[in-house]
């Protein structure tokens, strides 16, 4: 297990496993609660439109990805809240939209597109430095807002029609909280990939949701777990040469059955 640590990339995939578990174990679990799951799914496709265009313009995907995401999220949250639309259908729209686009700027990109796969599906073993940095400016920024407004987000999770009777702009509350997720979202794309990103933001929350009711120890359980089985996915998908994303989500869904059963 040690000599892994030898090579610079592993050093940086471990790193980067460490941030996406606190991004995933924060935001996951206000997705887990609030049962928005399907939205960070629709916010995570819709963000490979900013991928695409990212090639298109020559910049750094992920840093294109994030006003994408944000936008889409935004996008999603007042289709919900102002047309009358149901959520599944706005969901499906910009979900659809997104990957659209994001295929018509890829193909519209002269040459050849080397590494879109592991936007995909996910490659942490390639996460270079300039991603640590934008990842570890999310966390502070995801951190940072969830201490802000941790008792509105409270009140937003496990009672929503109270916080409207008592004044509390819950539809402002709602909308930041899906900008959460869609940057969360672009923390977890290069480890899992767009389409794979569910798992890291749902499963460890879910795991931690057995054991605890307690929103703050749910939040660190959800970090720690996180952390451990991402790491351990990675060990393994270096070990038997897998691909990296699927097998840190394979690792995350097995801990996910055998602490089910554990509990029941």
């Amino acid at each position: 297990m040690i000599e892994i640590f030898q090579y610079e990339f592993m050093q940086r995939a471990f790193i980067a496993a460490v941030l996406v578990s606190v991004a995933c174990g924060i935001v996951g679990t206000y997705v887990v609660i609030k049962r928005i799951v399907f939205i960070s799914g629709g916010i995570s496709h819709a963000a490979f439109g900013g991928i695409g265009l990212g090639y298109f313009l020559g910049i750094n995907p992920i840093l294109a990805a994030i006003p994408f995401s944000l936008i889409s999220a935004l996008g999603i949250g007042a289709i919900n809240q102002r047309v009358k639309v149901s959520e599944d259908t706005a969901i499906g729209i910009l979900w659809s939209l997104g990957m659209a686009l994001g295929i018509i700027f890829v193909n519209l990109t002269p040459g050849y597109v080397p590494d879109l796969f592991s936007y995909l599906f996910g490659s942490i073993l390639t996460v270079p430095i300039s991603d640590l940095y934008i990842m570890l400016v999310l966390d502070l920024i995801i951190i940072g807002t969830v201490f802000l407004f941790q008792r509105e987000f409270l009140a937003l999770s496990f009672d929503e029609e109270f916080s409207k009777v008592v004044g509390m702009p819950s539809e402002l509350i709602y909308m930041l909280l899906l900008c959460l997720v869609a940057l969360s979202v672009v923390v977890l794309i290069k480890v899992v990939g767009v389409i794979l990103v569910i798992a890291l933001l749902t499963i460890p929350a879910a795991i931690s949701k057995q054991y605890t009711s307690n929103i703050r120890k749910l939040m660190a359980l959800s970090v720690i777990i996180g952390g451990l089985l991402t790491s351990a996915g990675l060990w393994l998908s270096y070990v038997f040469n897998l691909a990296s994303g699927a097998t840190i989500v394979l690792v995350l869904t097995f801990a996910f059955g055998i602490s089910y059963y554990l509990r029941d």
